[in-house]
């Protein structure tokens, strides 16, 4: 089972191949997508995404937009916010709305992955709670 399913959003081409190639050695499953808008489209569609490591500067709808909107529509997942021009003011804004985390690129591959196992064991935990809570509800109306 790969360590989580996460998506890579970034408009820079050549970085998101360079990065996919290191991700997919470490046992991690990854889909891509070049704008906020198609990021929203996967995850909207049925994506398995656990995590997505998302680029703070993006033409059209930028990283801190996207994560707004991926928080409403799919707030389960995580966002980890990753940049390389970071600003206190961007980490702060990403942070309040929802970002599990904000790295600065270039980031060190085993940091990262670091980060998205624990984002992912966060959004399991979540998910697990939920089921949970439903069983309880479930089984309560038939008591």
């Amino acid at each position: 089972m790969a360590t989580a399913n996460i998506m890579l959003v970034d408009d820079e081409i050549p970085f998101v191949e360079a990065m996919t190639r290191r991700l997919d050695r470490r046992d991690l499953v990854v889909e891509s997508a070049f704008s906020g808008d198609e990021a929203l489209d996967k995850l909207t569609a049925g994506s398995k995404t656990e995590v997505v490591i998302l680029d703070v500067k993006m033409p059209g709808m930028d990283g801190i937009d996207t994560l707004k909107a991926i928080k409403s529509k799919v707030p389960l997942v995580e966002v980890i916010m990753l940049t390389g021009h970071a600003t206190v003011e961007s980490a702060i804004e990403g942070m309040k709305f929802g970002a599990f985390d904000y790295l600065m690129k270039p980031c060190d591959t085993d940091h990262l992955i670091a980060k998205v196992s624990e984002a992912a064991a966060r959004k399991r935990q979540h998910e697990e709670k939920i089921i949970n809570a439903r069983i309880k509800e479930i089984t309560s109306r038939r008591a």
